[in-house]
């Protein structure tokens, strides 16, 4: 057998410098190729591969087509080729289909001649046996079950001999460590986007003009370096905005790629379709199903809608892990658990293949199907020990539901079906601070014009419940007498009753304190006739106690938040929790008890804050700056004000307009000002204005050094505080004291 010369000398043998076939001179033997443009980012990833060949001597590169595996593998290699005296060569395989000649072309690629009749494998174990030279192998997916038998059989027989590949899926060797490639960062993404396309125009910059849509474009392509590529490429004919507007086709924007890439390069559809063409049947099946997901799902959810005569669910898991050791899917660990995602662009890939089939309305439909189901469940789960977890749930469903409602909205025999699950994520944009979203969708799906069954009224209730913590009473009343007057007609009395406690909460939040004890006593007593418990009833409680104690009945307010909090600890509810600890805090406070109403508002603030609730989080630390001001420590209250005052926006109206819920705030204000003055107050309201939810909330749950000790500290009683002003005489925010009767002056 003739082969070409030696392009290198040994490394034991005289000779000058090696010179590779790309015509890059170099110090040490090998045929990497000479970079053509500069490398761009990948820092921490070239330290990650360089720590793990140091420790392992197979190392494999996997990732989805275009995510960069051929680009890091090689200037890793080159950036450590001074530790391999034998050189570093670079094996490319994409091109050899049959395995028979996979051997051949290693002995091509290390520029081996051998004239004997000896077989290819001998010639090369015998070359490796006794050098120290580092392999890199690109592009072995089609070949995989070959090319792992003989990188096992080189390594076995060369000892110094290291190994770093670069494929869709790993060798699954012993010893092998496999690095999984991300996409770029979106700061790297966009670097390499703008350099890329400065090569195409020269005068192109990022300005202020065009960076937006640069930045949207690399996140639409996930950070693909290959995609990003293409992307710049188009720049010659296109400014970035239309290259953006363009990307909802974006296999036939995208091609075009340079001469000297790799065939499987050239256009992000062949790049994608490579990928496809290594996959089994069933995974090419199972691909194209799952791109009916948007953002995570779990297995579960694909065992059930991906499923079927021609996919069985019991083999869905080892299909799925297929698909994961391709890189075609990706894993991703999060509170919900194990969860698994595709990229947009792979995503979209197979939605093509999934609309040739015509299985594209059928699988939307089994795919809203269970997330209504699951919906259903995650609400009958928030009033239980499991609330954590079903609130991280449904954060990490969010997308994959919000297209289960767009599915319904696109029949409008099945509108219906978008309001249930609308009104039964009331938990989602209630309880894990998703306000606007939830008004967004509860007013969309509210539009479609469907009979008053169960599914409507809830959606009005949920709209009026949201409506009323927005700080938007008009919305508010409109949606919950639309509810109750339909609800009467139709014999509803489940919605009825929550139309009937909502308006009782929004006559709190008004400050009619005595029409609010009215409608919630009401509603209370209707929750029972129907045995209802859950998180909405005991919101009724707290709601209920509130009016009570802004009446000036603390004990009574305090009776009905311990029963609340009974309940809570009996049902592992926390949520509703947080607010009867609030307001065990407020009654506390008001009779005197500044540290003991500091304890129940950090375990009533640090509830509210992990379920994202802004509301509970935002009236914890207003009645905790009060607490504070009353212990002593006017700076740090002044501080808590303006971090407060900075999450109010998120919220909605900030304090509803009422002078109830606006008490703490102003004598707060009142006193702070009148101990540090204009200018001390007003820096450090500025100094809290620009922490964040996160900072504030751990500032006020870890305590300050030098923080004033409490007088349960020192065993000493509690006193009261400075007076508090008499909200219930006035509506203004900034309400002036008033005497009380014979105790500390209240709200």
């Amino acid at each position: 057998m003739r082969r070409s010369q030696r392009p290198f000398p040994s490394s034991d043998g005289p000779g000058p410098p090696a010179t590779a076939r790309g015509g890059l001179v170099r110090g040490f033997p090998g045929n990497l190729p000479a970079e053509l443009n500069r490398f761009v980012g990948r820092d921490d990833e070239l330290a990650d591969l360089a720590g793990l060949l140091e420790e392992s001597r197979l190392v494999t590169v996997v990732g989805v087509g275009g995510v960069g595996k051929t680009r890091l593998a090689t200037r890793a290699a080159a950036l450590l080729e001074k530790r391999y005296c034998d050189g570093v060569w670079l094996v490319e395989l994409s091109t050899v289909h049959d395995p028979g000649l996979l051997e051949h072309a290693l002995v091509d690629a290390l520029g081996l001649t051998d004239h004997t009749n000896r077989p290819p494998r001998t010639t090369l174990l015998e070359h490796c046996a006794g050098r120290r030279l580092l392999l890199v192998i690109d592009g072995f997916e089609h070949l995989v079950d070959a090319c792992a038998e003989l990188v096992r059989d080189l390594l076995r027989r060369a000892p110094r001999l290291r190994v770093l590949a670069a494929g869709r899926l790993p060798l699954e060797l012993d010893g092998e460590a496999t690095y999984p490639l991300a996409t770029m960062t979106e700061e790297d993404a966009l670097r390499l986007f703008a350099e890329r396309a400065a090569a195409v125009r020269p005068e192109f910059r990022l300005t202020e003009h065009n960076r937006g849509a640069a930045r949207e474009l690399c996140r639409r392509l996930d950070g693909i370096p290959l995609a990003l590529e293409l992307a710049a490429g188009r720049l010659r004919a296109l400014s970035t905005e239309q290259v953006l507007e363009r990307l909802d086709d974006r296999f036939r924007l995208l091609t075009g790629g340079s001469r000297s890439a790799l065939a499987r390069h050239q256009t992000l559809r062949t790049a994608i379709g490579w990928s496809h063409e290594l996959c089994a049947p069933e995974q090419r099946l199972l691909w194209s199903r799952l791109s009916v997901f948007a953002g995570q799902f779990d297995l579960e959810a694909v065992e059930y809608i991906c499923s079927g005569s021609d996919l069985p669910a019991d083999s869905v898991l080892d299909v799925l892990s297929g698909l994961l050791s391709q890189s075609i899917v990706l894993r991703e660990d999060s509170p919900a658990g194990t969860r698994y995602r595709l990229l947009d662009t792979v995503r979209e890939y197979g939605a093509e293949w999934l609309a040739a089939t015509g299985e594209t309305e059928r699988l939307r439909r089994r795919h809203r199907d269970w997330f209504l189901g699951l919906a259903t469940w995650c609400e009958l789960d928030w009033f239980s020990p499991r609330q954590s977890e079903v609130a991280a749930r449904v954060e990490s469903e969010l997308p994959n539901l919000r297209r289960a409602m767009e599915c319904s909205l696109e029949c409008p025999d099945e509108a219906h079906l978008a309001q249930y699950l609308a009104g039964t994520l009331w938990f989602l944009w209630v309880g894990c601070g998703r306000l606007s979203e939830g008004r967004h969708w509860l007013d969309h799906v509210l539009e479609e014009e469907t009979p008053y069954d169960s599914s409507r009224l809830k959606a009005l209730w949920v709209l009026g419940y949201v409506a009323v913590l927005q700080g938007d009473p008009v919305g508010a009343i409109a949606a919950l007498t639309e509810c109750r007057e339909e609800a009467e007609l139709t014999g509803d009395a489940t919605a009825s009753a929550y139309a009937l406690h909502r308006t009782g909460c929004l006559a709190l939040v008004t400050d009619d304190t005595a029409r609010a004890q009215e409608l919630l006593h009401e509603a209370l007593g209707h929750y029972r006739e129907l045995g209802e418990l859950n998180s909405n009833v005991l919101m009724a409680q707290v709601e209920l106690a509130m009016s009570v104690g802004f009446r000036g009945e603390l004990d009574r307010a305090a009776a009905i938040c311990e029963e609340v909090r009974d309940i809570c600890e009996d049902h592992g509810e926390r949520w509703a929790l947080s607010y009867a600890l609030f307001v065990l805090a407020f009654t506390t406070l008001e009779l005197g008890r500044p540290a003991r109403a500091r304890e129940l508002l950090g375990e009533s603030l640090s509830i509210s804050h992990a379920f994202h609730d802004l509301l509970g989080t935002v009236l914890s630390l207003e009645l905790l700056a009060l607490v504070t001001v009353v212990e002593g420590d006017a700076d740090e209250a002044a501080l808590l004000q303006g971090a407060a005052a900075q999450i109010w926006p998120s919220v909605g109206l900030p304090l509803f307009g009422s002078a109830h819920y606006g008490a703490p705030r102003a004598r707060c204000e009142e006193l702070a000002r009148r101990e540090l003055g204009e200018e001390r107050y007003m820096s450090q309201w500025r100094a809290g204005a620009v922490l964040g939810a996160d900072a504030v909330v751990a500032r006020a749950l870890a305590g300050r050094p030098g923080q004033r000790r409490n007088d349960a500290d020192t065993g000493a009683p509690e006193t009261p505080g400075p007076p508090l002003p008499d909200a219930g005489k006035t509506r203004k925010p900034a309400a002036s004291p008033a005497s009380g009767r014979g105790g500390p002056e209240r709200w």
